[in-house]
């Protein structure tokens, strides 16, 4: 391991974060945590044409709710700020003419139509896929097919170009992944990739290399997508000059749709009828709305666990991991190669882990807002008693409310199925008798009133259900919820009473 580990994660700002995204910052997170390092946040916005207002807010705000913290980033800045590269542009002209200067780059003056034809005759001819390589470039337009004069005219009449790397003829590229292990790749299947656009911004293949050398970073942690680029990355290091200050690289396998068949996709959320993106967005041309795992109550804690597990394995039949235990717990070595189906039920198991042992305390929180949410409200110690008896059913955190409304609200209809079902001739009178019978009692507990209830059916020659399920249904207006003496019980006598009353007067 080097002296300092230094890691990056680095999103563009064309889009809302996607959970595969927030899952490559929280294995870097992990891994810089875990050894002392440090951990930067570079914003990559050189790609203009597809930065989406908002997105920039969006990500540092994902990433601040998942509890994923940097050392260094756009606002805290650093030794090696701007860590935003549309203010790094300086930077990146310096290294681009190095590269001119050195034959490992050259202009091209093709237009985006003549580059298109290219394609189309391809495919015509069935050639297969067009590169811009060493076997086309002596045919098209570039410095390297066109007389010295004829470069400098086109510069000097500011002819549009781009600045392609000069990828070398009949190579074998062989790197170590630290996940994949070794990675030979011949020269022969890469093109000459743009690493500076007619725009004046650099490319991800230029900015990415120029600004991890320059940060010092040692490790690169990022998606399987980028593994394909990694070949003409380690190029542009030997080109520096900069082999041996290389990081090292790992590349996280892909999180697949539920089925397997394929790259979990932003719109296989909304298809499949769960979140993939850990905040609720809006896109801001369209005003599609994708839902976020925050908004549909589930807590950051239990996401970042279960996204650690999709890819990672702990080697134990452990599952619930704080994000200390993670710490500790993680490396890259057990980060597998294959990508892992992502399973929403398994999301929400995660979740109801997490409720079902949060403290009350911090229940009692989340559950006064919901009932903020709902003009309600209620003392501290009667909500806690109201958590006790629900918490365990609750999966999401809406749950807490959806689970125990009745407690706070007295229903106003009443389930017209369970009604038509249970309301009988006798019932009303059943009831009646049952609430005169209890309203004496001093102590209105669990206890007494079901001793109250085994009696009072055992003496009428019925079954409990006859008064059981009636009380259920005055009290809560359906049959959800837990026990129904225990509701009685948390309610009180004198909420039992008006229930009573109010349901029996609606229904007789």
């Amino acid at each position: 391991m080097p002296e300092k580990i230094r890691v990056r994660f680095a999103p563009s700002p064309t889009g809302p974060l996607h959970l595969g995204g927030v899952r490559t910052a929280l294995f870097n997170y992990l891994f810089a945590r875990q050894h002392g390092g440090s951990f930067i946040l570079r914003i990559e916005d050189t790609d203009r044409q597809r930065l989406v207002g908002g997105a920039e807010q969006y990500i540092l705000d994902s990433l601040s709710w998942c509890g994923i913290t940097f050392d260094e980033d756009i606002h805290k800045g650093g030794l090696y700020a701007p860590y935003r590269q549309s203010d790094r542009l300086s930077v990146y002209k310096t290294y681009i003419g190095r590269l001119i200067d050195r034959g490992h780059a050259y202009y091209a003056f093709d237009s985006p139509a003549e580059l298109d034809e290219m394609r189309r005759r391809a495919q015509e001819v069935g050639s297969g896929q067009f590169q811009y390589s060493y076997q086309s470039r002596p045919h098209l337009k570039n410095s390297l097919s066109l007389s010295p004069k004829e470069v400098t005219e086109r510069l000097k009449n500011q002819d549009p170009f781009v600045i392609r790397i000069r990828i070398p003829e009949d190579e074998v590229v062989i790197f170590k992944d630290i996940i994949r292990g070794e990675v030979k790749v011949h020269t022969s299947t890469l093109d000459d990739k743009v690493l500076f656009k007619s725009d004046g911004f650099p490319t991800y293949h230029l900015a990415n290399v120029v600004d991890d050398y320059l940060m010092k970073i040692t490790h690169v942690i990022r998606g399987e997508e980028w593994l394909p680029s990694a070949p003409m990355h380690l190029l542009l290091y030997r080109f520096f000059g900069w082999e041996e200050n290389m990081p090292q690289f790992a590349h996280l396998p892909l999180i697949l749709k539920p089925d397997g068949n394929g790259k979990l996709s932003k719109r296989d959320g909304d298809r499949l009828g769960f979140p993939v993106f850990p905040l609720a967005y809006t896109d801001p041309v369209s005003n599609e709305i994708f839902h976020g795992y925050r908004e549909d109550g589930y807590l950051p804690e239990a996401f970042i666990n279960m996204l650690a597990l999709l890819g990672w394995n702990p080697g134990t039949e452990k599952e619930l991991f704080s994000m200390p235990e993670l710490i500790n717990t993680f490396s890259l070595e057990k980060v597998g190669k294959h990508g892992s189906k992502f399973d929403p039920e398994k999301a929400k198991w995660f979740n109801h882990q997490y409720l079902s042992q949060k403290p009350l305390v911090e229940l009692l929180i989340l559950t006064k807002n919901l009932l903020k949410e709902h003009s309600v409200s209620s003392p501290d110690d009667y909500i806690l008693k109201v958590l006790s008896l629900t918490r365990d059913r609750a999966i999401l955190v809406g749950d807490l409310w959806k689970n125990s409304w009745f407690f706070f609200q007295a229903p106003q209809t009443y389930d017209e199925l369970s009604v038509t079902k249970i309301w009988q001739p006798p019932t009303s009178a059943i009831v009646r008798d049952f609430a005169k019978e209890v309203s004496s009692f001093v102590e209105f507990t669990e206890k007494q009133l079901h001793e109250a209830a085994t009696v009072f059916t055992r003496c009428r020659e019925i079954k409990m259900g006859m008064l059981m399920t009636p009380l259920r249904l005055l009290m809560v207006g359906s049959n959800q919820g837990p026990g129904i003496m225990d509701i009685i019980e948390i309610l009180g006598k004198s909420e039992f009473l008006s229930r009573i009353e109010s349901g029996l007067n609606k229904l007789d």
